[in-house]
């Protein structure tokens, strides 16, 4: 098994681009890869396939976005699982994990705020995706986690709880905005730009590239 993940992630970190680029409908074989990479023992394959789903934005207060595709949130599952000691996880655990966000890509957007602010919650700021040719379309909603302390560092998503947290009256310090995307609307080999609304005011653009994803 760890030559299979080491050839995988080995494929998608150095740039190889899937024949698919982003999959939106995972086969027998895609499911079983992101569950090998997911289980893998080995933290450095991990690191690297991680890598293309963070961009880093570092316009305050954004400091990266992570994209997460259906392949990826089989990958995050897996491994999770694997971090709990749980057994080898199932291609029916993968399913399950895939059938409520079915044509689904989330956008974990990281934030960190001033020290000085005043938020009793993470602002009401507002995410539009640029397509080329001019279009703008919305996420499906947006749902916000502020951080009332130090964030923790890790390579992958830290993924938020179920339901954002308010009045705890500890400083709100930054937060993650959940962005989920219809993916059967966006061209999977094309670059998107995320953009960052404060009503008017953008604070963020990036832009993003499916084709390096998977």
């Amino acid at each position: 098994m760890k030559r299979l993940v080491a050839a995988v992630v080995g494929c998608l970190a150095c740039g190889a681009v899937s024949p698919h680029a982003v999959q939106l409908a995972l086969d027998r074989r895609a499911v079983e890869e992101a569950i090998y990479i997911g289980q893998s023992r080995i933290d450095a394959d991990r690191t690297r396939f991680h890598v293309p789903y963070r961009v880093p934005v570092v316009r305050p207060p954004i400091d990266w976005i992570d994209v997460i595709t259906p392949f990826h949130r089989v990958e995050l599952a897996a491994e999770a699982n694997a971090r709990r000691g749980g057994r080898m996880f199932s291609q029916q655990e993968a399913i399950e994990v895939m059938k409520d966000a079915v044509n689904q890509i989330d956008l974990l957007i990281e934030m960190s705020f001033h020290p000085l602010n005043t938020f009793v919650a993470v602002p009401l700021y507002q995410v539009q995706i640029a397509l080329p040719g001019g279009r703008r379309v919305e996420p499906k909603r947006i749902e916000r986690f502020p951080r009332f302390g130090p964030r923790s560092e890790s390579t992958g998503p830290a993924l938020p709880g179920t339901t954002p947290q308010f009045g705890t009256g500890q400083p709100v310090v930054g937060g993650t905005m959940l962005a989920p995307l219809d993916g059967s609307a966006l061209d999977p080999n094309q670059r998107i730009d995320v953009v960052v609304l404060d009503g008017k005011t953008e604070l963020a653009k990036v832009s993003i590239d499916l084709a390096k994803m998977r």
